[in-house]
């Protein structure tokens, strides 16, 4: 897979630049588009029970649904390069932007299959932006890759938690989850209209990741390539897990789920601060290896809390599992810093998203199936604490400052 990856770095038609030059706006266009890479996937999440009603939807139906996103992420090492080979990485991200438009629309428009066809889609155009853009972050803000990697996943994060949150009250005003669903087309159309304002208006730069002696190397016999791939998994698979199943286990444990569910939002907002400030500082020090183990060492207390006694202060387990969830910023930073190029970074991210996000999905199957053969939560979260001794292992080894 990675080996197409390297693809993507043949991304312009000959005799043209490569990349858009770093301006105040690009950041801009940057910021918006990130902001819409997850309310297609978080505004479903918390309008699912109304949806499963209104369409007579299974239980099976509705796992589906929720486990697409974490499936069209993976496929995006594939996709992406096929793509941006042909259009040039500035395209590219418009088409995600589009197919993300288009798929919030589709997948209000009917029953069943086309929620999931319309949710497909969606996703699609996610999986693809999430390849190219630290393409474009790496070979544009090359002196600023900490900072903007930064606001790029404080954007992710904020569009998260604005998903969750803002659809159940869109959904009273506009009256049902279709046009609370549909509205997130707006706000993916207004990005796609910056992008291409920016694309217009914005010299191209840069020549790096097209450099014919990177074009066709391959990452999958490199051993730091592994090194961030298995970083970036592991801490997506500590992720999802958490996200899937916490408020069940804080209610199992005699929390309100009314509480579980502020508290799971609290721990998506606490990644915003940390995501603006770690990334810039780690990029400036040139080993981020310490800072991936401390955050890596505020999820291992948080889930050793949960497991061991979760109604003790869910608070405080909530707040260090936020801090621990930080990491993600961290581990998009490393995946810039590794490589040289924007060609290796394409392959890099590739690699690293394509293979990391089979992680994430398998990771609340796994934890549901242990509980199931268990019936308790011990086992599933020996599982969860091993994912992230793991993460802090390959994590504190990404972090050294060496290239791909």
């Amino acid at each position: 897979m990675s080996g197409r990856v390297a693809d993507v770095v043949d991304i312009q038609v000959k005799g043209t630049p490569r990349v858009l030059a770093g301006s105040g706006l690009l950041v801009g266009a940057v910021m918006l588009a990130a902001l819409n890479l997850r309310p297609a996937v978080t505004s479903a999440g918390s309008v699912l029970e109304e949806m499963r009603d209104s369409l007579g939807a299974s239980a099976t139906w509705a796992g589906a649904l929720t486990t697409l996103p974490g499936l069209c992420f993976a496929a995006a090492g594939s996709a992406a390069p096929w793509i941006a080979k042909r259009i040039g990485i500035s395209a590219s991200v418009a088409a995600a932007l589009v197919l993300l438009t288009g798929g919030l629309l589709l997948r209000v428009l009917d029953g069943k299959l086309v929620v999931l066809g319309g949710t497909l889609v969606a996703t699609a155009g996610i999986a693809l932006a999430n390849v190219l853009i630290p393409v474009v972050v790496k070979e544009s803000f090359t002196a600023r890759i900490g900072l903007i990697t930064g606001l790029y996943t404080g954007a992710l994060q904020a569009g998260g938690a604005f998903g969750s949150a803002v659809t159940p009250p869109l959904d009273d005003v506009l009256g049902g989850w279709r046009p609370g669903l549909a509205s997130w087309a707006a706000l993916s159309a207004l990005a796609l209209v910056v992008w291409l304002t920016v694309a217009r208006t914005r010299p191209a730069t840069g020549h790096g990741a097209g450099s014919p002696e990177t074009t066709n190397r391959s990452f999958l016999r490199n051993r730091l390539a592994w090194i961030v791939t298995l970083f970036f998994g592991l801490q997506a698979c500590f992720a999802y897990v958490v996200i899937s199943w916490l408020p069940q286990v804080f209610v199992d444990a005699g929390v309100s789920r009314s509480e579980a569910g502020l508290l799971l939002g609290l721990i998506s907002l606490l990644g915003l601060p940390v995501s603006l400030v770690v990334p810039a500082v780690a990029a400036r020090t040139g080993n981020q290896s310490w800072w991936s183990l401390g955050l890596g060492t505020c999820g291992l207390l948080g889930v050793l809390g949960v497991m061991i006694a979760p109604g003790f202060s869910p608070l405080l387990w909530s707040i260090l599992l936020g801090l621990g969830m930080a990491v993600f910023s961290l581990a998009l930073t490393t995946i810039a810093l590794r490589a040289r190029t924007g060609g290796d970074t394409a392959r890099l991210s590739g690699m690293a998203q394509g293979i990391g996000y089979l992680f994430g999905a398998a990771g609340p199957f796994l934890f549901g199936m242990l509980h199931d053969l268990t019936g308790g939560w011990t086992v599933p979260f020996v599982l969860l604490l091993a994912a992230v001794i793991g993460q802090m292992v390959f994590g504190f080894l990404a972090g050294r400052p060496r290239y791909v």
